[in-house]
């Protein structure tokens, strides 16, 4: 009998990307086509859904064409971006294009509606970084007579099931890991909230209906099928947003298990049994997990990696050696004491989403003429870690059953030698990498093995197929050493607020 695959497709923001796999983990192949979007003015940032569409087909037909039996896919689930939306007619035809937070088009819009109902969307719906909702209104009031033609807003998980299977507009659907974000939601009912929907005046008819990510959303037609070497029928399984699917595939799936992504948008996410959120700092969202059996305490550092990124290629890199300048950049680092020798920066260039704040900007604090590359390199792998120390303490608090947990760690950071050393020492918990980097699409593929069935209990399936390689255990001196500039970290962000805004109005 010939073994059955799963097709994972994982719908990211530069590129889209596809991977096979056998039931035991194993990835049989993988294939990537770059996006392509429209930028034609300052804060516009579109991707044309049949772009994004036919993106997907020659990503998997890159894959069927080296499998020796593309008959043998029993099933296709999807991951990927998590905020933003794309409004159809009737018959699937794209009117908005996908418009992601990158699309800043909105953020009057969201302005106002956090003025209005922040606390509805933060106590019912459990997000400080709703999109969805705000994007509504502004196209709603911008694009007046294109908006009359939307049958629904959808993410694009939905949008693809709908174009792949062909189903009746009405059925389109939305998983629980994608509802938070929206905005609209009421997340410990998984259902839209009359109150915050009401008050913005969006009809739930416009919305898809929200199901397990497990849940199968239509099946492959039978002409797409045949144009893609696959068998017709196939279940399209929704999957789950790429931060919890990657979860997922790092069987961070029990109570209290915790992981961090060191990557552009740094991220911790802990599984939780229930709502439990911190009113007064609200440095955390509580999203939606894979099924009704708990959430995720989850926050994202908006453009952290992004920031190394743009340290090291302004400040240290020779020539295109990027891995060199990061290993250069490191050993610099590596050569600095704790606390970059009574130096403090703020990484968050672009703003905080939570807690939410986007005249933030960066800062260096305490420099002097004997501080020099590594010490400035130093000071921002610092401020993120600060940053992360203050959620955990805000989450710990909130979910005690958690604290002190170690914490899986994945992502472009998690190959550096001194970043998880500073995240151990500064957070006074252990971190522990991982053996396996395709997470997201794993995750995917795993979800798409439990909705045919052949996947019963989807943690311990998980735990079998990911190992710890490396353990950083803190430093007792280190971290209570680093506990007043995680204070001063948390101060310097609120206390700058209203010079960031000064220097902007000149």
């Amino acid at each position: 009998m010939t073994e059955k695959l799963y097709l994972a497709l994982d719908l990211g923001t530069s590129f889209l990307k596809a991977g096979v796999y056998t039931r035991d983990g194993r990835c049989l192949g993988s294939c990537s086509e770059p996006v392509r979007d429209e930028r034609p003015g300052p804060g516009i940032f579109i991707q044309r859904g049949d772009m994004l569409y036919d993106a997907i087909l020659r990503c998997i037909r890159g894959i069927t064409s080296r499998l020796p039996d593309p008959g043998a896919i029993a099933a296709i689930a999807f991951t990927g971006q998590m905020a933003g939306c794309i409004g159809v007619d009737e018959h699937w035809g794209d009117v908005t294009g996908w418009t992601c937070s990158l699309d800043s088009r909105y953020l009057p819009f969201a302005d106002s509606q956090r003025a209005r109902l922040g606390e509805e969307m933060f106590t019912i719906g459990g997000t400080v970084a709703p999109v969805l909702c705000a994007k509504y209104e502004w196209f709603r009031e911008s694009f007046p007579e294109a908006h009359k033609r939307i049958a629904k807003y959808l993410l694009l998980n939905g949008y693809m099931i709908g174009r792949l299977s062909g189903i009746p507009i009405h059925q389109a659907r939305i998983d629980h890991s994608l509802i938070a974000w929206t905005g609209l939601s009421d997340i410990r009912a998984r259902s839209w909230s009359e109150t915050i929907c009401g008050k913005l005046g969006i009809p739930t008819r416009l919305l898809p209906e929200i199901v397990d990510c497990s849940a199968v959303g239509g099946f492959l037609e039978e002409g797409i099928a045949k144009s893609l070497s696959l068998a017709p029928g196939i279940p399209l399984v929704l999957g789950a947003g790429d931060k919890v699917s990657g979860c997922v595939g790092a069987a961070v799936l029990g109570e209290g298990e915790r992981i961090f992504e060191a990557s552009s948008y740094g991220a911790i996410s802990s599984f939780v049994r229930e709502v439990r959120q911190d009113r007064v700092k609200r440095n955390y969202d509580v999203i939606g997990g894979i099924d009704r059996s708990g959430y995720y305490a989850h926050k994202y550092i908006q453009g952290s990696g992004i920031v190394l990124d743009w340290f090291v290629d302004n400040m240290v890199k020779v020539g295109d050696d990027s891995r060199g300048a990061f290993r250069r950049a490191d050993a610099l680092a590596t050569a600095v004491p704790p606390g970059s020798q009574n130096m403090l920066a703020i990484g968050l260039l672009s703003g905080s989403a939570m807690p939410f704040d986007a005249d933030m900007r960066g800062m260096f604090l305490g420099h002097t003429l004997s501080h020099g590359k590594g010490h400035f390199y130093r000071a921002l792998l610092e401020s993120f870690t600060y940053d992360l120390a203050l959620t955990l303490r805000s989450m710990d608090a909130c979910y005690p059953e958690s604290a002190g947990t170690p914490i899986k760690l994945i992502g472009g950071g998690a190959k550096s030698d001194l970043w998880p050393r500073i995240l151990a020492d500064v957070c006074g918990c252990p971190f522990v990498t991982l053996d396996r980097e395709d997470l997201a699409l794993w995750g995917a593929a795993l979800l798409a093995a439990r909705a045919t069935g052949d996947i019963r209990d989807i943690r311990e399936a998980a735990k079998a197929r990911v190992r710890p390689v490396q353990r950083f255990d803190p430093d007792p001196g280190r971290h209570e050493g680093y506990q007043p500039y995680v204070d001063l970290y948390g101060e310097m962000t609120l206390a700058m607020k209203k010079y960031y805004q000064k220097l902007a109005a000149l």
